[in-house]
């Protein structure tokens, strides 16, 4: 068995997959072959996102509380400048998330709500 991707669910797949394309870079090849489907996968190859539009879709809740959304998974995106990645995810539509366990991680919501961690290296 060989991992491929892993399926992020929205209410729409292709912007959601524009903005991990931003965000990513451009070391990240987009394809949007069908209607609700999109997919970006490293040019280097190895595993990938993959975008599905979800019509009845329901925006997790970051922290969640009893009866909230729940979110299923998170990315965790290794960077360079913890200050400097934020703001770039910011301008590309992220947003900063109310709560943040950690001192060394950032944890943002994507434009549809799901939650992703920027962290360094130390």
């Amino acid at each position: 068995m060989k991992l491929t991707a892993a399926v992020l669910d929205s209410a729409d797949a292709n912007a959601l997959a524009e903005f991990y394309h931003r965000l990513l870079g451009a070391s990240w090849v987009l394809r949007s072959d069908e209607v609700g489907w999109a997919t970006l996968r490293p040019v280097g190859g190895g595993a990938g996102l993959s975008f599905q539009t979800e019509v009845a879709y329901v925006r997790p809740v970051w922290p969640a509380g009893p009866g909230d959304q729940q979110m299923m998974v998170h990315l965790d995106i290794e960077v360079d400048d913890l200050e400097l990645a934020g703001s770039y995810a910011v301008s590309g539509g992220a947003v900063l998330a109310g709560f943040q366990p950690q001192v060394d991680v950032r944890v943002y919501l994507d434009p549809a709500g799901h939650p992703f961690c920027l962290w360094v290296r130390s």
